[in-house]
């Protein structure tokens, strides 16, 4: 079965960084679209960002060029490098991957969690 480990996530202080990173095993598909979804308590999940297998980028309005999302098709890895996080960004991050037939895949969600 497919597994996504995610890594990265911990406490920081407002403006500071922090890179996830999520590797993806036991693959049994090809993968179509990776990125990074957020949620915290009482909230929907939302987009944080999405990378297609050609490189296209797309991120959630409030990401504002403060996160960069990359990929390594050759490991099966999407990153997230994330820089001046403030308050607002704390949630539990989870990676997601989606194959090339639409099939979703998500990881077990990293915190962070960004102090004032």
């Amino acid at each position: 079965q497919v597994q996504l480990v995610e890594s990265g996530g911990g406490l920081v202080q407002a403006g500071g960084s922090l890179e996830l990173s999520c590797a993806v095993s036991d693959i049994f598909f090809s993968i179509n679209a990776m990125g990074w979804y957020r949620q915290v308590p009482g909230k929907q999940r939302e987009r944080v960002a999405a990378i297609t297998s050609g490189g296209g980028t797309l991120y959630g309005a409030f990401v504002k060029g403060r996160f960069t999302i990359s990929r390594d098709n050759a490991k099966n890895a999407v990153y997230l490098q994330m820089n001046s996080l403030n308050p607002e960004d704390t949630a539990v991050y989870y990676c997601w991957v989606r194959s090339t037939v639409l099939n979703d895949y998500w990881g077990q969600g990293t915190q962070v969690t960004v102090s004032s």
